[in-house]
C-alpha cells in the first residue's frame, strides 16, 4: 500500500508516503529526516495523526500514534480513482492534474501569438523589399520608354 500524506515536523510540511497502517501505527517513507523520538502530524483528507517517531531507518519510519489510527477511512480514500498510482495493466500512468487544461490552451495561445507576429513581420519585411525593388524598375522602364 503506496498512499500519498502531508508531514508536518516542527513548523514546516512535507510530502510523505504511508506504506504500512495499523490501528496504533504506521510505516511512512520521508525524504525528510525524522528524529526518534519527534513529534509529528500527518495528515491524510481529512483526518490528521499526531504520532511520535519510534525508530527510523534511512527515509522510512515507524510512528506510533497518540490514537487510535483511522485505518479503514485512510485505506478506502487511498483506492479512490483520483489517488491510483498505477493503472489497471500494471502500467504506470498519469493523473491529470487540475491546471492541466488551462496550461495547454495558454501554450496554444503563446504559439498563435507568435505565428500572428512572425506572419506580420514577414509582410513588413516583404512589402519594404519589393518598395526597394519598385524605384530602380520603375527608372529603368522610364529610360527605356521611347
Amino acid at each position: 500500500m503506496v498512499v500519498p500524506a502531508r508531514l508536518r515536523h516542527g513548523p514546516s510540511w512535507s510530502d510523505a508516503c504511508i506504506l504500512n497502517i495499523s490501528s496504533r501505527g504506521l510505516m511512512i517513507h520521508s525524504g525528510r529526516p525524522l528524529a526518534q523520538g519527534a513529534m509529528v502530524e500527518l495528515r491524510r483528507g481529512d483526518h490528521i495523526i499526531i504520532a511520535r517517531v519510534v525508530w527510523r531507518d534511512g527515509a522510512r519510519a515507524g510512528l506510533k500514534a497518540e490514537e487510535r489510527v483511522p485505518m479503514e477511512a485512510i485505506v478506502v480514500l487511498g483506492q479512490t480513482p483520483a489517488y491510483q498510482l498505477t493503472a489497471r495493466n500494471g502500467e504506470r500512468r498519469r493523473l491529470a492534474r487540475p491546471g492541466d487544461a488551462s496550461r495547454l490552451r495558454g501554450r496554444a495561445f503563446e504559439f498563435a501569438s507568435i505565428v500572428i507576429v512572425g506572419a506580420s513581420l514577414a509582410g513588413a519585411g516583404l512589402a519594404m523589399i519589393e518598395q526597394a525593388f519598385a524605384r530602380p524598375l520603375a527608372m529603368v522602364a522610364i529610360a527605356l520608354a521611347p
